[in-house]
């Protein structure tokens, strides 16, 4: 499998997956780690690199990146979230806080150009961790509706299940 990529006006064709390797003295090949691959250090490389007229280089926080569009992103994600919580039933108290929040966010993405405002107005932290909040937020309306959360127990729960010290029933 190839990969084109665009450099300048030259063509460039590079394979996508060099994840195998070979040691001298064996027939076997070996997976590379994740963070050997050349591909992987490429992108981790470019994510680091911020432009210089940006009002931050870093978000102070290992491993969450600079992002530099984020009303893009956050209104994409607050559209999926949205999309995907329709799938949830109306009565579902999940849906409803989920809707409000996000619907209230999005208001404030598309009303508020500054990002340092924004991330006052949302105070959730810096933009970056609100984009991750969304994405992981995203990923668990994924998981609720595949497993409808929304839907009965098969069996009993236990009495006791919400009672602390944990310990036998009555």
């Amino acid at each position: 499998m190839l990969q084109r990529l665009f450099v300048g006006k030259n063509f460039t064709c590079l394979p996508l997956f060099t994840s195998r390797r070979n040691y001298p003295g064996s027939n076997f090949t070996f997976p590379i780690d994740f963070y050997e691959n050349k591909y992987v250090l490429l992108h981790q490389r470019a994510r680091e690199k911020v432009s210089p007229d940006f009002h931050k280089q870093t978000t102070g926080l290992n491993g969450l990146y600079v992002n530099e569009n984020p009303h893009k992103d956050l209104r994409l994600l607050y559209h999926r979230i949205l999309r995907v919580i329709g799938m949830i039933p109306d009565s579902s108290q999940y849906r409803m806080a989920v809707e409000e929040i996000v619907k209230h966010r999005l208001s404030l993405v598309e009303a508020e150009p500054d990002i340092q405002k924004l991330e006052q107005k949302i105070g959730m932290g810096q933009i970056e961790e609100v984009v991750q909040q969304a994405e992981y937020e995203l990923e668990c309306i994924r998981l609720f509706v595949a497993h409808k959360c929304w839907e009965p127990l098969v069996e009993k729960a236990d009495e006791a299940q919400w009672r602390w010290p944990i310990g036998p029933g009555p």
